[in-house]
């Protein structure tokens, strides 16, 4: 009797593709799922701790209110049902983002938010760019005349702003270029000249980090093999940097500047004081000074989904900058 051999066959290209799929869509999935439970848990934080300030009908009717006057607006707000049921009423509508009524503005928490978030995006974004701008040539600065009197001068000015609280440069600011020289305003809302100051005022911790940062990263990559050897093939000190050190040197740079993105989102709460900005900064010491539980749980919430995502994006993008952490996922 004869028995016919049949060769193995090879796993089919649909079950390798998805297998190749899976891993790559894995990571991004888990850190997915890691910022969920984030923003699960901040909200719940959120919603317990602004209970803790008092009571907002204390706040919203005169002295003189009587106990039944305070029964019923505690009813008509929708505060004498048990904390459970609020917190679960909380939760349902955070997938459908419907954050509740604001007590004070009596609007949707949306919609107060929708209109003060362009302010401060643009507050944001402005200070990014003051960042930027100066961060990155000072820390290249710093690290190329490392020892010398010009990096010396970078370093001292970074730890001097580093050291500066952002209000005091904020009313340093006003002092000097809307008080003395008449050059600028000091607050409002609306032109370029109104977001000179903020920017600067915000960005002033920004700058210090990240040109600190890229100076110690410069400093690591400028000493290793490669960079060597671009200099011994007759590369210029200036090319060297640009094109091979800078992007070896930018992945701790794009953390940290990825981390300063939030906090110019939520470190814009003392500078838009300040500068009487009309940005959720401001928003949100409005409804701490009101108890407008809505309304804090909505910025707070806004502001940890801010640092979630952008935190997020930051992760992922590192496997397009290195190849190394790419090919280790």
């Amino acid at each position: 009797m004869s028995r016919t051999l049949t060769a193995p066959t090879a796993p089919t290209a649909p079950v390798a593709g998805h297998s190749r799929a899976w891993a790559v869509l894995r990571p991004a999935a888990a850190r997915l799922g890691t910022a969920l439970l984030v923003l699960l848990c901040t909200a719940t934080v959120v919603f317990f701790l602004v209970r803790l300030s008092g009571d907002p009908v204390k706040v919203m009717l005169p002295p003189d209110a009587t106990a039944q006057q305070e029964s019923v607006l505690r009813h008509n707000l929708g505060l004498d049902r048990p904390l459970v049921t609020q917190y679960l009423d909380y939760l349902w509508g955070l997938p459908r983002f419907d954050f509740g009524n604001s007590l004070f503005y009596n609007q949707p928490v949306r919609a107060v938010l929708a209109d003060r978030i362009p302010a401060t995006l643009l507050l944001a974004a402005g200070a990014l760019v003051v960042t930027l701008v100066i961060a990155l040539p000072a820390g290249t600065i710093a690290a190329m005349r490392r020892g010398k009197a010009a990096g010396r001068g970078v370093i001292t000015a970074v730890l001097i702003g580093q050291s500066t609280p952002a209000f005091w440069v904020g009313i340093l600011l006003i002092l000097v270029f809307a008080v003395g020289l008449h050059a600028l305003p000091a607050s409002g809302y609306g032109t370029f000249a109104h977001l000179v100051l903020p920017s600067i005022t915000l960005a002033v911790y920004s700058v210090a980090v990240v040109a600190r940062l890229l100076r110690s990263s410069l400093i690591d990559v400028l000493g290793s093999d490669h960079i060597r050897t671009a200099r011994a093939r007759g590369l210029g000190p200036v090319r060297t940097v640009l094109r091979h050190g800078m992007r070896n040197a930018s992945l701790p740079v794009v953390t940290v500047v990825g981390l300063e993105v939030g906090s110019l989102l939520g470190g814009a709460i003392l500078t838009e004081q300040v500068f009487s900005w009309p940005g959720v900064g401001q928003l949100t010491v409005q409804a701490i000074a009101n108890r407008d539980f809505p309304l804090v749980q909505g910025t707070v919430l806004l502001f940890a989904a801010t640092f979630v995502v952008v935190n997020l994006l930051v992760d992922l993008s590192y496997g397009l900058l290195d190849p190394r952490v790419r090919n280790s996922r």
